[in-house]
């Protein structure tokens, strides 16, 4: 929840001690690792989605643990605070461990306020929110900003335990925060913390939030969290755009719910409208960040987009947290081992120029169970970087190449990419190393980039016969689905659409046809030229022709090659992917042909070089 203050003390004070005594009683076994492996984080589910001692999930009904049972204390900690209680854990930091920088971004997190008792502290330990920092003291009770970047730093040698609760609040908690004090925003002379003892009498009634993810989400609460993202977002020139798209989106969905309420008949068009909308911010909100660091379209969809419709199953046991969260950085090994990436297992990239097929690829690949994906092209995770947008660059292009990584940016962006993945099914994924599958166009120019940051990475060059790229890629500028910088300095004429080569500005004036082969000639030979400088055993081919004429036997041939599984039966024909314009076929490019045709002279020795690349 983002409050006005970093950090908020509550009236309260509690027995460490007899909280200690009651947390050293439960069965060590019953800690369990953080979700993302962090160093040192551990949690003990005290209430959890149906009482389960083992999930550290936050969609579905809250109950207690057999934990919380055997903490009378603990329980009246809780009763005295009076909320109803969300996802609450033991949460403990071994010395000299953190937890990382990070934001809350995700829907549940939204409304939900979150609760601090310490237990186990030391003077030492730094709880940083924004620009201010505390020490809670143990027994003391707090609250804090979750929708800025906060960071926990233990430094002593003993481990730190604290009591943290989830809540949506109530009106006797209301009154405590009322009455707590902001260190750093007033005076709070006289102020004093009530102590509250144990009791022998039973233990309290608690209350527990039994609703926490909506089946369909109201026009009213999707009015509120979208105005409340743009409201937060930094001054950007595609922000007005993005403003625009919100409102028409908003009016449909609440058309919609007039129509259908939650009623499943109305389920697929719900979903149509999630998933359009989703591609037109992908295109255009991909550049804007939120006031506190966090990337818009990151947030939005764990904040809006996977919750808005219950279709997908967000099953509790499926739905786990996200949030904005720092990664470890990648580990070395001493001279003469081999070095692994510990996080991200041959990472495969899929590379052509734009409209060449490879959403097909993509879309059928991701279907592998070995594989996961961000779920979605990769424009924000990249270009929301302010030295890796075009913009930073004077709208350069979208080259890059190893020379621009530096340690910190290639933490930052494998974090980001860590953040976000998700199995086949659309579940958050935990456990490393993970097998990341990827694909945006624009990556067809940062191969040595992406190789720097991920040294195991594979790439796949899909060849298309390029009259029927260019065909395609005539119809995508024409469409205007696929304006990437619409506003782009000093362009003239349709507004720029797909990947931005190097050399663009003396394409201004120039006829569409000759743009489009500039663009594939360019990204052609510098993707070549990338491929050719990295292992041979590192880089592989696809071709489009052989996809869809075979492509069970094609896609058998990668999963062999790549060394992932594959249990899909593939019958017939491949299905359209989400971006096409129009139905494939050999021979769709010749209603073009007086167009394509005086431009293929000036692509030939690069289509000569991708076709004896490609061993077409």
């Amino acid at each position: 929840m983002k409050l006005q203050v970093p950090f908020v003390q509550l009236p309260l004070r509690f027995d460490a001690a007899r909280l200690l005594s009651e947390v050293s009683a439960l069965d060590h076994g019953q800690w369990l690792e953080h979700p993302q492996k962090f160093p040192g984080n551990y949690a003990l589910p005290l209430i959890s989605v149906g009482g389960d001692p083992h999930s550290d999930a936050i969609a579905g009904p809250m109950r207690p643990t057999p934990s919380l049972a055997q903490c009378p204390y603990l329980m009246q900690v809780l009763g005295r605070i009076g909320a109803v209680w969300g996802r609450t854990r033991l949460m403990k930091l071994s010395g000299h461990a953190e937890v990382t920088p990070h934001a809350d971004i995700n829907y549940y997190w939204r409304e939900r306020v979150r609760v601090h008792v310490p237990i186990v502290t030391r003077p030492t330990v730094r709880f940083l929110c924004g620009d201010a920092e505390v020490n809670m003291a143990a027994g003391e009770c707090w609250i804090f900003d979750t929708w800025r970047t906060h960071q926990v730093l233990n430094a002593a040698d003993d481990e730190r335990i604290h009591l943290v609760a989830d809540t949506i609040g109530s009106d006797q908690f209301a009154d405590l925060v009322r009455r707590g004090r902001a260190p750093g925003h007033g005076e709070f002379a006289g102020w004093l913390a009530e102590a509250v003892t144990p009791r022998e009498e039973a233990n309290p009634v608690l209350r527990y939030e039994s609703v926490n993810v909506p089946v369909v989400m109201t026009p009213w609460e999707l009015r509120e969290h979208i105005g409340f993202l743009l409201g937060h977002a930094r001054p950007h020139p595609q922000l007005a755009l993005a403003q625009q798209a919100a409102a028409r989106f908003l009016g449909i969905w609440h058309a919609l719910w007039a129509e259908y309420g939650i009623d499943r008949a109305g389920w697929p068009a719900y979903r149509q409208e999630l998933e359009a909308f989703e591609t037109y911010m992908e295109r255009f909100a991909v550049s804007l960040q939120l006031a506190n660091g966090a990337m818009f379209m990151n947030t939005l969809r764990a904040m809006i987009l996977r919750v808005a419709l219950s279709d997908r199953g967000l099953a509790a046991d499926a739905y786990e947290p996200r949030r904005s969260a720092a990664v470890p950085a990648m580990s070395t090994r001493p001279s003469g081992e081999a070095k692994r990436d510990p996080l991200f297992d041959r990472p495969v990239f899929i590379i052509s120029p734009p409209r060449a097929g490879s959403t097909l690829l993509f879309e059928t690949l991701a279907k592998a169970p070995g594989l996961c994906t961000i779920g979605h092209e990769s424009h924000a995770l990249i270009e929301g970087l302010p030295d890796l947008h075009p913009g930073h660059r004077q709208f350069d292009s979208n080259r890059l190449d190893e020379t621009i990584v530096t340690p910190a940016l290639a933490e930052e962006l494998r974090q980001r990419f860590l953040a976000e993945l998700r199995d086949r099914d659309g579940r958050p994924v935990t456990g490393q190393p993970l097998r990341l599958l990827e694909k945006t166009p624009k990556n067809a120019l940062r191969v040595p980039f992406l190789a720097k940051i991920f040294p195991e990475a594979h790439f796949v060059y899909l060849h298309r016969d390029p009259r029927q790229t260019l065909s395609s890629m005539l119809e995508a500028w024409q469409s205007g689905r696929f304006r990437t910088y619409p506003q782009l300095p000093d362009w003239s004429g349709l507004p720029w659409s797909l990947l931005l080569i190097p050399g663009w500005r003396e394409l201004i004036g120039r006829s569409l046809p000759e743009i489009v082969a500039a663009q594939w000639e360019t990204t052609t030979r510098i993707l070549l030229d990338d491929l050719e400088a990295i292992p041979a055993d590192r880089r592989h081919v696809v071709r489009y022709d052989a996809l869809l004429a075979d492509p069970g036997a094609e896609v058998a041939r990668l999963a062999e090659i790549l060394g992932f599984g594959w249990d899909q039966p593939i019958d017939g024909k491949l299905p359209l992917s989400r971006f096409t314009v129009s139905p494939p076929s050999v021979d769709k490019w010749k209603r073009h042909a007086e167009l394509i045709e005086p431009v293929l002279g000036t692509m030939q020795a690069t289509i000569e070089r991708a076709s004896r690349f490609a061993g077409a």
